[in-house]
């Protein structure tokens, strides 16, 4: 919840003071996107399931031949990593990665691009214009020399009109000409261009692709992601017990763990590995401490360590492959019982790693045990051998329930699985718009994600102008958390020298329009608080020509998302006729939604509803009348208490000068007290 007396600051005078303590508390809920549940019906499931063209011819029940294909991704990382390709600017961001060979800036187009990047990243930071403008300047040399990754860049440079006029028409040409010549990021922002404009058939080709990159990418391995998208606002205040977390190895919490973890503790053995073998709470990933913590955990006889060592073997990672000491380290975990470890047991048995022979009966029972304990990975593993074929009779609504258990879940496989049904029409009825946004979300998982930790790293240590430089090339690809992160950056920051224009630092009109795009476009994603941003700025006239009918329809997006501010937003609309109709029924019909969505609306709706009864019954009254005009007195009065009671001096000498009264009224009542005890 947002603040509900956002449109009646003091709707009753005596309640005034209690209005403003109930809005000031009320939770901020509407910072965060609601997570999405898929719930399908038997509408649709296809009638006819048993055969498709694009599924595996299926043998006999149990052929083990079948298991060579019960995946579509490959055991063994990449042999390149996106992430070092010359178009990448990580090797820019993380001295200590560097391209594979070959991919150094070999020729006059890499070099231009390697250091116009590079001083773009420095001009940011430091709030050089001059020295900006000269960066982009290379980089479009490097761009019209037909460096890929250089045209990526300036179609994203083009699109926010950073030293040139923005042009979304130059922006969509440069990333199609970077993306023909296999940039991944290019192919990113291309898909989200196009499913924007709802273009499903050719924004879910692009994301089918990107979300295969994503899975096979080195970087990902299973939940929680690596890349933890980090909000860095809470409504309009910063989130600072998310950003507290989120400082790595100068956490106190994480110091904590650690000083524990090194005083033998097992538990903190155990939680330090797992920060280090996911990359969470600010930390690098780093698989050998990753093994080295979850080793000594062991040691210290804390068994759930054990079903990591195992992966760890089984991924290679941090350690050398041996499916050895994976299948003795999962069955060692399974005996505890932990049940994911089950689900690693079967994936030997369905490749014959680590085991004598393949064997898919032995590999069904164990993902069906890891399923059955309500683990993802055991309902993904059952739903390919259901949808394959493999070792069971093909069933495709077996398949489809196992594979959305998973995806409900988080899986990120599944979540691929499923989209690729609803995109080939495969036991579930042809559904290209599901289809996009499912893989759209894995795809998202890619390496190229990890501009995030750069961007929260950079605004962690105050540098504002690159973390807005880094979330706003995030926001390009379609990156909801990150067009938030960077509208809030520039509406909370707006008057620092961070946000390059056209020719130069931002007027105030194009930060404005900038911030504006982006939280549209974080609306569209479902960011309900956007949305109310929007509705705020058209209603009030904050960087945009005010407009009450645009404001109602910015609501009315987030009302649709079940939002208690829209809702008494748009009943007071009505109840003014502000944009909308003069409707006090429907005004009234949507503050009972508010209290019906969100119970911390009670006290603002019941002063709205107090309101509407005396307009309703006093329409012509002193009351009303002085009700309509707070809205232009409460902008004098809250300036009077920002500028003059809220001022740090004068703040000062108003406290002082409210405790030398107390106390010569304390000390007048004791002398009073006195005088009566002792009568003359």
């Amino acid at each position: 919840m947002a603040r509900f007396l956002h449109h009646r600051p003091l709707l009753l005078l005596l309640a005034a003071v209690s209005v403003a303590i109930v809005a000031a508390s009320l939770v901020r809920s509407a910072a965060a996107v609601r997570p999405f549940v898929l719930v399908l019906s038997v509408d649709d499931f296809l009638k006819d399931s048993s055969a498709h063209p694009s599924l595996p011819s299926a043998d006999s029940a149990g052929a083990e031949g079948d298991a060579d294909e019960w995946d579509d991704f490959a055991d063994d990382s990449p042999g390149a990593d996106p992430l070092l390709s010359p178009s990448s600017w990580v090797p820019l961001l993380d001295p200590s990665s560097s391209p594979p060979p070959g991919d150094g800036p070999d020729s006059p187009a890499d070099s231009l691009f390697v250091a116009g990047a590079r001083a773009m990243l420095s001009a940011a930071s430091e709030g050089d214009d001059a020295a900006f403008i000269t960066a982009a300047a290379q980089i479009e040399a490097a761009a019209t020399a037909g460096h890929p990754g250089a045209q990526s860049a300036l179609a994203f440079l083009s699109g926010a009109g950073m030293t040139r006029p923005a042009s979304r028409s130059r922006a969509f040409l440069l990333h199609k000409f970077a993306a023909d010549a296999g940039d991944l990021q290019s192919k990113m922002a291309i898909a989200y261009s196009y499913f924007r404009q709802e273009m499903y058939e050719e924004a879910v080709v692009l994301y089918a692709e990107l979300a295969e990159a994503a899975l096979t990418s080195s970087l990902i391995s299973k939940e929680p992601p690596v890349i933890e998208p980090i909000r860095l606002h809470s409504g309009t205040e910063e989130n600072k017990e998310a950003l507290r977390k989120s400082r790595g190895e100068d956490d106190e919490d994480f110091q904590i763990t650690e000083y524990q973890a090194q005083r033998g503790n097992a538990g903190a053995m155990y939680k330090l590995g797992l920060l280090y073998y996911y990359g969470l709470r600010g930390l690098r990933r780093d698989y050998r401490k990753a093994f080295h913590w979850f080793s000594k955990a062991v040691e210290k006889g804390d068994t759930r360590a054990m079903e990591l060592l195992g992966e760890i073997y089984a991924r290679g990672a941090g350690v050398e492959r041996n499916y050895t000491e994976a299948y003795k380290w999962l069955a060692l975990a399974a005996k505890q019982p932990h049940y994911s470890a089950y689900n690693g047991l079967g994936y030997l048995y369905v490749k014959g790693y680590g085991v004598e022979k393949k064997n898919l009966t032995k590999a069904r029972e164990y993902f069906k045990l890891a399923a059955d304990n309500k683990e993802a990975g055991g309902h993904y593993n059952l739903g390919v051998l259901y949808l394959k074929g493999i070792g069971v009779k093909r069933d495709i609504i077996e398949a489809s329930n196992h594979l959305l258990q998973a995806v409900n879940a988080g899986q990120p496989k599944a979540i691929y699985q499923v989209a690729k049904l609803f995109q080939k029409g495969i036991g579930l009825k042809r559904n290209l718009h599901m289809a996009t946004m499912l893989y759209k979300s894995v795809a998202e998982r890619g390496p190229w994600s990890s501009l995030s930790r750069w961007a929260l790293e950079s605004y962690l240590k105050g540098d504002l102008g690159k973390a807005l430089l880094l979330y706003s090339r995030m926001a390009d690809l379609g990156y909801e958390v990150a067009q938030s992160n960077a509208a809030w950056i520039l509406d909370r920051y707006g008057d620092q020298s961070i946000c390059m224009g056209e020719s130069g630092f931002c007027t105030d009109m194009e930060r404005h329009l900038r911030s504006h795009a982006l939280w549209w476009q974080a609306s569209e994603q479902g960011n309900e608080h956007a949305a109310l941003l929007i509705g705020d700025a058209y209603y009030y006239g904050r960087g945009v020509a005010r407009d009450y009918e645009r404001a109602a329809e910015a609501y009315m997006h987030a009302q649709s998302q079940s939002n208690a501010q829209a809702m008494f937003n748009l009943g007071y609309m009505h109840e003014h006729g502000h944009g909308l109709p003069l409707d006090l029924h429907l005004a009234k019909r949507y503050y009972d939604q508010a209290v019906e969505v969100d119970s911390a609306a009670k006290l603002p709706v019941m002063l709205a509803l107090t309101s509407l009864w005396l307009r309703k019954n006093y329409a012509d009254s002193f009351m009303v009348r002085f009700i309509d005009s707070l809205p232009e007195i409460y902008p004098v009065f809250e300036e009077w208490v920002e500028d003059v009671l809220m001022d740090e001096g004068n703040a000062t000498i108003l406290t002082l000068f409210a405790c030398l009264v107390t106390v010569l009224y304390l000390r007048e009542r004791q002398r009073r007290q006195v005088a009566a005890a002792n009568p003359q």
